[in-house]
Parts: C-alpha cells; sequence; structure tokens
C-alpha cells in the first residue's frame, strides 16, 4: 500500500507533526479521492473513518429533521474531518459534505484512537484542532445572525480561498445560497455589487476576485478570528493568500 512522506504532504496538521507521531499513522493512511457532493459523515451514523483533507474543502452542514441545513464549517487543507472522534463522540447529527474535489488521507478510527493513546503529544495538538474548528463554528453563528450579507458572501470567499492551492472554485449559486442561508435572488444581488464595486469580475461560470484587500474589508470583524486562533495554536494561519489577485470559478 502506497504511504505517504511528511514532506510531502499538503495537509498542515499531517506536515506540521514531529516525526514520531507522523510514524504512528503513517501506516494506515490510505488516499482517498474527494468527490463533489460526496458524504464522509453521515449524521446519526457511526463514523468509521477520519480524513486529512489534502486538496479540497469539505462543508460541515448542520441538517434539520425538516431538511433545512445551512454550512456551519469549513475544512481543507489545513485540518481534519471527523473532529467528533477527537471528543470521545462516535457520531454527530451533522454531516461532512465534499463541495470542492480533491484527495485527502483518511484513516480508520481504530488506528486514530490507537495512536492517540500512543502518544499524548499527537491528542494535544489535534485536540487543539478541534477548539480552533469550535471556534471556527461559532464564528459562523455570530456571522449568520448578526451580519448583512455583504461580509457573510466576503467571509465565505476567504475562507474557501484560504483553504485551496489552486485559485479555481467550483461551486454553484444555488449551492452557495443554500449554505449561507439566503435565497438566490439576494445572492445574486450581492454578487453583481461586488462587481460594481470592482471587488469581483463575474463571467460565466467564474468569479475572478480583483481585489482579495477589500474583500477582506466588507468582511470586516466578520473574517479573521478563527484564523488568528489557528496561527496561536497550531504555528501557522490558514490564510497564507500572498498574492491579492486572485480567480474564483462559480458556476451559475
Amino acid at each position: 500500500m502506497f504511504q505517504p512522506q511528511q514532506r510531502g504532504c499538503q495537509n498542515r496538521l499531517l506536515a506540521a507533526l514531529p516525526a514520531a507521531d507522523f510514524a504512528l499513522l503513517q501506516p494506515h493512511l490510505e488516499l482517498a479521492t474527494l468527490s463533489v457532493s460526496d458524504v464522509l459523515i453521515r449524521a446519526h451514523t457511526p463514523i468509521s473513518r477520519v480524513a486529512f483533507v489534502e486538496q479540497g474543502i469539505v462543508s460541515l452542514v448542520s441538517v434539520a429533521e425538516d431538511a433545512q441545513q445551512i454550512e456551519a464549517g469549513l475544512i481543507g487543507r489545513e485540518g481534519m474531518v471527523g473532529v467528533p472522534i477527537l471528543l470521545d463522540a462516535d457520531q454527530t447529527p451533522n454531516e461532512a459534505r465534499v463541495q470542492m474535489l480533491g484527495f485527502a488521507w483518511t484513516i480508520s478510527v481504530s488506528a486514530l484512537k490507537d495512536a492517540l493513546e500512543q502518544s499524548p503529544n499527537l491528542q494535544r495538538r489535534l485536540l487543539r484542532y478541534a477548539h480552533v474548528f469550535a471556534v471556527q463554528l461559532a464564528s459562523t453563528a455570530l456571522a449568520n445572525g448578526r451580519f448583512k450579507l455583504e461580509p457573510r458572501l466576503a467571509r465565505w470567499l476567504l475562507m474557501c480561498h484560504d483553504r485551496t492551492a489552486s485559485n479555481a472554485l467550483p461551486t454553484t449559486h444555488q449551492f452557495l445560497s443554500l449554505m449561507l442561508g439566503v435565497n438566490r435572488t439576494s445572492l445574486t444581488a450581492v454578487v453583481a455589487e461586488f462587481e460594481r464595486l470592482g471587488m469581483i469580475e463575474a463571467r460565466r461560470g467564474t468569479l475572478v476576485v480583483r481585489n482579495r484587500p477589500a474583500l477582506h474589508a466588507v468582511a470586516g470583524a466578520c473574517y479573521g478570528v478563527p484564523e488568528a486562533e489557528y496561527a496561536r495554536l497550531l504555528g501557522r494561519s490558514a490564510d497564507d493568500k500572498a498574492d491579492p489577485l486572485e480567480t474564483l470559478t462559480v458556476t451559475a
């Protein structure tokens, strides 16, 4: 079975582990393709594998009994899918759904638990990530409850772009409106306003970000708290974009 080399890992949690901790995981890591709409964790279903995302984006979606749903969090190359396992929970009422294709290193829950028992340091580091992810969930709740759509959309674009190595972000307006909990008409109006102000250029199937700092300014206090906490506890921010001129792809 092909095993990853730590120096080649794009996942920041794996790449930053001490060599001894990585060695505990390495024999059990398996490469998995992430296809759009794949469900990695189903609600109220025992979690069998944890995924360390290398490329792509996974949405943590909160789903109500009447099928209403909204995105609660994002996981990309900075994190892992399966945080409940770190907290001694075997399942969750939420769903982890792939929104951008890529791949991930996956490991069985039993193998991960064995590694955590052998290394308190590994457990501490992954629990720090669990805390950072909880901060992200709280920030999303604050954004949804207290901020207008403009800063919320700017935040979402920045967060997704933080988690991509490329400049293309495939998605749909329908998916965006569903994840943000707004109607498509309102979303389209805000996208048009962003374009009018020169922050983005809307093309067929594409949003070209012309001024990332301006998006950051629009997001304001809506964006940045989880990113700062990641940098404080894990040593490297999820937001490492050096070039303010970036491209995101959106399918209408």
